[in-house]
């Protein structure tokens, strides 16, 4: 999108501005995803609930970023898929993990692939999981509570992916080392 602006503090709407600088606060720079969501207060004040919400849900750092990464590199996400790799070495996850993730490749533990399998199963099937799919996902020890965490990462990434789809929003340059291409 030619017109996509990459909202300051100056230029955001009045909506955002303190939003844009929560985002300051808690990451020394306004992301670039956060600068174009800044266009709307209400999605860029969603995207940060939700983020904030999917952090304090029922998974593990590793199952944050398994969750994320999955979505990210099953949407293509040209933004995501680098931010969430730097996201994932500060929160001091496996960098095997997040390369396996990056690279389409099976996880270190079966737990972590059914959980992998389970967030591509949700994505590519719009939520209609099969109850082999359920099946396999609760005897890898994961609840209901889990299931339903997937769907608020997925409502997450569904907001950055899409809009950084449409953007093409500039790669952040702490994140630039960790671009990806599918």
């Amino acid at each position: 999108m030619s017109n996509t602006k990459l909202h300051t503090l100056e230029t955001a709407p009045a909506g955002s501005k303190p939003l844009l600088e929560g985002s300051l606060k808690a990451f020394g720079m306004i992301p670039n995803l956060h600068a174009v969501l800044a266009e709307s207060p209400q999605l860029l004040e969603a995207y940060q609930i939700l983020h904030r919400l999917f952090n304090n849900s029922s998974f593990n750092a590793e199952e944050l970023t398994v969750v994320w990464q999955t979505i990210n590199v099953e949407h293509q996400c040209h933004y995501c898929v680098p931010a969430h790799t730097g996201i994932a070495h500060s929160m001091k996850v496996n960098p095997e993990l997040t390369e396996a993730l990056r690279n389409g490749e099976l996880m270190p533990t079966e737990k972590l692939q059914v959980l992998h399998e389970t967030t591509l199963a949700m994505v590519r099937s719009r939520g209609q999981l099969t109850e082999a799919e359920l099946n396999a996902f609760f005897a890898a020890g994961y609840e209901q509570r889990h299931l339903l965490d997937i769907i608020l990462g997925l409502s997450q990434k569904v907001i950055s992916n899409y809009t950084n789809h449409i953007a093409e929003t500039p790669l952040d340059k702490p994140f630039e080392k960790f671009v990806w291409q599918k």
